[in-house]
Formats: structure tokens, C-alpha cells, sequence
């Protein structure tokens, strides 16, 4: 969950009172958010340098509160908006209607988008905020609100990336375009010379900040880029601002364009920083438009900040919450939580309107306005009762059968292990000298790291590396695992489905093909699903990559439908695993066997 942090006092001061800590806490506990800890500007610098408490640091003493806010409330990522919602919900302030000023479409500015930009980031949105007054505190939190949605929302900034200027310095009509890095050429922020942006690349590569974005799209054939009239660069999103346009605290008229390759989330990140910090405009709550002119042609005034419909009956509402109340009072409820509500005419049951701000995008269902009724009225004021039905919770079968078999097969002998789920491409398929078959296995797009790339389809390359860590240990070594393996399945909604397998590993200085074969043995004995049946002989001979040709074979029922397989790991597999003494292996589909 993100955590805001904000001066006690700035905040106190923003909602016209003050409050002792137990007070504030019950407060920040009815609004539905937590104040998580209580600090010192000297007291994070210290933690975050790892001093001591009586560590000289620069700094001051003022209390920080850390509040912990829900991760879909945009709105509460900053003490403007935080402090906003918070006077709404104790009735000081009714909830302010943000406006679009009222400009002719001819004095609009405007941001032409070429068609190269579909090419990497294909979307942009804009806005002004005009006669802003800025003061460090103000300043501050503006910056700090783009860094906090630049990581939630934005997804550090893949999504979306945020981009401010000082409109005084630039002139318009604007350009998004996407150019070879070759031919773009300007001074960063905080720089003093000029970089040509894939030597800009080269340099960021060592900032601690930026270069865990320039994986974005410096594999790219063009970057994008934003261009005043004059051909001066604001920016080349997503990495960094121009110097020329920076903002600072003497700036009055501030020029945010977002650029995407989402364009819902990237309206949702311009309507909040427009609505946060437009109360600071000469003209309170009002924002200056921006119209986008789009490569086909098409125009589309930005922000929208227009509030949408939802009709919702009051059974729907208090129904689930299982509270009693009339629409009077649950129009008040909804209206603490700055949802603009309002009784509706009805021939039948109360129904209520509600219209929803820009702010609140996390509204997008009945079942928000459920939540927020919720946490107005007070979950602690919610009439405890006991469920017209009454169930007892169970396991699943196929929980409750997969610990019985790791029973079996640890009082075999053998250890268990627990591994990842995902592994590398060359794990799950080249070392195990199977081709790959991008048509089964489940592929991570946007892997974190090489170990990480592929959804396993076997434990065999799980329980290989385990040996290969513990290759040490005395001799036998026995391991087993029950887990999951995924595989693409376009019958299932979500396009692939689990199968839980069960895996054992068997190394010593001989194969130890008999042993095995015992396990196996075993398990077939125990196993007692009538749908199952197993005559004499259960194995078949087979010619899988991963095992010696003639010492390996599938395990098959009655019927002759497999349910795995088992064989003495080929030698070249375990080279490429680095493992030096023969193993015997075996892989049993669970879920065939309940």
C-alpha cells in the first residue's frame, strides 16, 4: 500500500485544526486509511544513511506523519488532496466542482502528434494550470506527486510518464514525435550541456534514479520527443525533462503533458495532477485546456473533467453492508466521500444518482459505492449478526490428496523441497535437451531477470538445480516436490491452466533405477480412486530427450493413458547442470490419479 508522507503542522494547518495523535489516528481509522508511523525529517535521513540516533545530520525536527492510503486513491497520494478529502468527510468543505475555463477552441494551445509515435508510445494528453503560486512546500509536493504515480499507477513509467514545464519559457503550437535518437539533441534537466539522447542513454546508465527507466525504450529504432514551435526539446519521455522548461518556484503557468501507451491510465494521471494542484490557480479549481490533433486528423480537448452518471438502487447499497437506512441518509453518507449524490424519483424501490468527480477513478462499480457508504457510516457501527447460513470451511481434494502422498513418499525416504515457479527458458527446455515449444509453455513478456523468463512445464529442471546446490551432501541424495506446472490452454478464461505433479529425484554413485521404480511401485499400490485402474504391467517403453535411450518409460493406467514418466537422467543433461553422479528421475500427474 503507498505511503504519503506529510508535515504534521502543514497538515494541520490545511484541514483548520489541530489534533492530538490518538485523535488524528481515530480520524485517519473512520476515513479508511492508517497512520502508519511518526517521524522526523532528521530521523529518515538518519535511517535511510544508516547512522545512529545521535548522528549529526542537516534537517529539521518537525513531526512527519506516514499515512497509509489505499493503492487505487490517486487522489490522497499528496497533503493537497489528502487534506481535500478530509475536510469533505468532516463536513468543513463541500466537495469543490472543477471546471474547464471557458477559452475559445482558437486561443487553445495545441499538440500536434506525428505517426511515428505509434511506433513506441503511441498516446499523449495535456493541460495547463494557469497563475499558479508555487512555494517550496507547494513546490515539493508537486514534484513528489508525480514520483508517487509515477510508480503506482504509471507502472514506473511504461504506462504512463509525467511531464511539467514552465509555459513561459516555451511557445506553442506543440509536437509529439518519435525520431532516431541520432537526430535528437538537448540539455537534460539539471545538465549544462547539450547530449544527443543515445549518448544520453550511455550517460544515465550510471544514475541511480533514471537508469531503471531507460530500459523503456532505448531498444527502440525512435525515441519519443516533445517539441515547442521553435523546435526546443521539453522532453524525451520517458526519461527526462528539458532543462529549458524546467519548473521552479517563480513559475505561474505550468504545461503537463503525459505521454502513453495506455491512454485511460494516462487520463487518470492527468485529471489527478490537474485536480490536486489546480486549487493553487488565481482561478480556484479551473483548468486551462489543450487540444491534441492526432496524425489522422482527429481533435480531443484534454482534461476531461466532466463528473459520470450512476444510478443505483438503495437495496443495492445497504443491502450488503447489512445496515437499515433511508436514501436521505445514505445520500449524505456518499456525499462525505465526495461523491455528489442526490434521491432520484422513483415508482418503485428509493433509487439514488450519483455523479463522480475526476478525482475518484477508483469508483467504477455499485460495489464502490457499497465501500464507501461503508466506511462513511463506520465499520465499527455496523450490527454484528450471524449468516442465515451457516458452512464450515474445508480443504480441496486435491490439497488433501497431494499431502497424503507427500506423506508416502517422505516416509520413502526422500526429502521435499519447495521451488520456484518460473525459471529460465534455458532451464525448462535447452538443458533438459527439449526443443521449445512456445505453443505449451507460458512466456513472461517483461521478465525481471534471465532466471525468471518461463512458467515451468515440468519440475525435472527444479529438482536439477536443487541437486546442483546441494551436490555436497552425503550420498544417496533423495528429493521430492509436489507443485504445479502451467501450460497454455485456450479452453481455460485465463489462457493457461495448472496441473499439480508430483517429482522425485534419486542420486547416487549407481542409478538407481530399482529404487525409483519402488516409488512408483508404491504410490500405484496406495492409490485408491476407483476411476483408476493399473493391470500387471504399468510400464511402457518410451523416448523422451531428457533420459537414456532403453532406460526409460511412461507410467500408464488400464486404459492406457499415461500419467508420467520416469528414467535415468541422460548424462548430457546433468553436464549442463554440472551434476557428476548418475540420477534417476520420475514425474506423476497428480490430478489423474484423484
Amino acid at each position: 500500500m503507498p505511503t504519503v508522507s506529510v508535515g504534521r503542522d502543514r497538515l494541520y494547518a490545511a484541514l483548520g485544526r489541530t489534533y492530538t495523535q490518538e485523535e488524528f489516528e481515530a480520524l485517519c481509522f473512520e476515513f479508511g486509511i492508517e497512520l502508519d508511523d511518526v517521524t522526523t525529517e532528521k530521523a529518515i535521513i538518519r535511517k535511510e544513511k544508516h547512522l545512529d540516533d545521535d548522528g549529526d545530520v542537516d534537517g529539521d525536527d518537525e513531526v512527519i506523519y506516514k499515512i497509509e492510503v489505499a493503492a487505487n486513491r490517486y487522489d490522497l497520494l499528496c497533503i493537497e488532496g489528502l487534506a481535500r478529502s478530509l475536510r469533505v468527510f468532516t463536513g468543513t468543505e463541500a466537495t469543490p466542482k472543477y471546471k474547464i475555463s471557458p477559452i475559445p477552441r482558437d486561443s487553445m494551445h495545441r499538440m500536434y502528434v506525428k505517426p511515428q509515435t505509434s511506433q513506441v508510445r503511441p498516446y499523449v494528453v495535456c493541460a495547463v494550470l494557469r497563475g499558479v503560486t508555487f512555494d517550496e512546500a507547494r513546490y515539493n509536493s508537486f514534484i513528489d506527486l508525480q514520483d508517487k504515480l509515477h510508480q503506482n499507477i504509471c507502472r514506473k513509467r511504461t504506462l504512463v510518464a509525467i511531464g511539467t514545464h514552465d509555459l513561459d519559457t516555451v511557445k506553442g503550437p506543440f509536437s509529439y514525435e518519435a525520431l532516431p535518437p541520432q537526430e535528437i539533441n538537448f540539455i537534460p534537466l539539471k545538465q549544462e550541456e547539450s547530449f544527443r539522447a543515445d549518448k544520453l542513454m550511455e550517460f544515465y546508465k550510471s544514475d541511480m534514479k533514471l537508469k531503471k527507466f531507460l530500459h523503456i525504450i532505448e531498444n527502440s529504432p525512435v525515441y519519443p520527443v516533445i517539441y515547442d514551435s521553435n523546435r526546443t526539446v521539453l522532453s524525451l519521455p520517458p526519461i527526462i525533462n528539458g532543462a529549458h522548461s524546467a519548473i521552479t518556484l517563480n513559475t505561474r503557468n505550468v504545461f503537463i503533458e503525459c505521454t502513453a501507451t495506455d491512454l485511460t491510465k494516462a487520463k487518470i494521471v492527468l485529471n489527478t495532477m490537474v485536480t490536486m494542484f489546480s486549487e493553487y490557480c488565481e482561478n480556484k479549481f479551473e483548468v486551462e485546456p489543450v487540444e491534441v490533433v492526432s496524425h489522422d486528423g482527429s481533435k480531443t480537448i484534454y482534461p476531461d473533467l466532466s463528473c459520470y452518471k450512476m444510478e443505483v438502487s438503495l437495496s443495492e447499497i445497504v443491502g450488503p453492508i447489512g445496515i437499515s437506512l433511508d436514501e436521505t441518509q445514505v445520500v449524505s453518507l456518499l456525499n462525505k466521500m465526495q461523491l455528489q449524490a442526490e434521491s432520484c424519483a422513483s415508482k418503485e424501490e428509493p433509487r439514488i444518482s450519483v455523479s463522480v468527480p475526476p478525482t475518484r477513478s477508483d469508483i467504477l462499480h455499485a460495489r464502490d459505492l457499497v465501500e464507501d457508504v461503508a466506511i462513511a457510516y463506520g465499520y465499527n457501527n455496523v450490527p454484528k449478526s450471524k449468516p442465515k447460513c451457516m458452512t464450515i470451511g474445508g480443504r480441496q481434494p486435491l490439497n488433501r490428496f497431494s499431502d497424503k502422498l507427500r506423506a508416502e513418499v517422505a516416509r520413502a525416504g526422500y526429502m521435499e523441497v519447495l521451488t520456484f515457479t518460473l525459471c529460465s527458458r534455458e532451464e525448462n527446455f535447452d538443458m533438459l535437451n527439449r526443443t521449445q515449444d512456445v505453443n505449451k509453455a507460458v512466456i513472461i513478456a517483461n521478465p525481471r531477470t534471465s532466471e525468471f523468463e518461463v512458467v515451468r512445464t515440468s519440475l525435472m529442471s527444479c529438482l536439477l538445480k536443487t541437486l546442483k546446490h546441494n551436490i555436497d551432501h552425503p550420498r544417496p541424495i533423495k528429493i521430492f516436490e509436489v507443485g504445479d506446472v502451467v501450460t497454455l490452454d485456450g479452453s481455460c478464461d485465463v489462457g493457461a491452466s495448472n496441473n499439480r505433479r508430483l517429482a522425485a529425484l534419486y542420486c547416487n554413485s549407481q542409478s538407481g533405477f530399482e529404487e525409483i521404480m519402488g516409488l512408483v511401485d508404491r504410490i500405484v499400490k496406495v492409490v485408491r480412486a476407483p476411476h483408476v485402474k493399473f493391470g500387471q504391467n504399468y510400464y511402457v517403453p518410451t523416448n523422451e530427450p531428457e533420459f537414456f535411450p532403453k532406460r526409460q518409460c511412461k507410467i500408464v493406467t488400464s486404459d492406457g493413458k499415461q500419467i508420467g514418466y520416469l528414467g535415468i537422467v541422460h548424462a548430457e543433461v546433468l553436464r549442463k547442470f554440472g551434476i557428476p553422479d548418475p540420477c534417476t528421475f520420475v514425474e506423476i500427474d497428480v490430478e489423474a490419479l484423484l
